[in-house]
């Protein structure tokens, strides 16, 4: 990972990192301490503003991105006491398939292989839904299955 800083006389340091296929992530931070957050997707496209943050919004921003708090872990080679399971969120897009249809008629479980354990709607959470539970988008489905299953469920959403 690569990391260039330039100055940017009267206007405060300009931020490059490099990102996967070619794109780059660029923060220009003034010296009033606002910063504007910038991507490039590729060498040959212009960068695009993100978006723009005020000094004490960028320190907590850039907190949540340190993790602190938070100790993160590698899961690819996490034991845990249920086996090969593992728990994983995803959030249903308006075109998926299952918008509208209920729990039992999207038959995850039987399609996936992933059991719906919850759904959080908005504010609302829905644990253990029963199979009338209606499906909308921007649910976020919580299920416990494996690596494979829960690759099966993200391709059905």
């Amino acid at each position: 990972m690569t990391v260039y800083e330039t100055e940017l006389p009267g206007v405060g340091r300009k931020f490059e990192l490099d990102l996967e296929g070619g794109a780059r992530a660029i923060v220009i931070v003034h010296h009033d301490g606002r910063r504007e957050v910038f991507e490039r997707p590729s060498p040959e496209e212009d960068s695009r503003k993100l978006f723009d943050l005020e000094a004490t919004a960028a320190r907590q921003f850039a907190a949540m991105l340190q993790g602190t708090g938070f100790e993160t872990v590698d899961v690819t080679h996490l034991e845990a006491p249920l086996g090969e399971a593992i728990i994983e969120w995803f959030e249903i897009p308006e075109t998926a398939a299952v918008v509208g249809h209920t729990v039992g008629e999207a038959d995850i479980k039987a399609e996936t292989g992933v059991a719906i354990v919850a759904i959080q709607r908005g504010s609302t959470s829905i644990a253990n839904p029963d199979a009338d539970t209606e499906l909308h988008a921007g649910d976020i489905l919580v299920g416990l299955g494996t690596r494979e299953e829960h690759a099966a469920l993200e391709a059905m959403l």
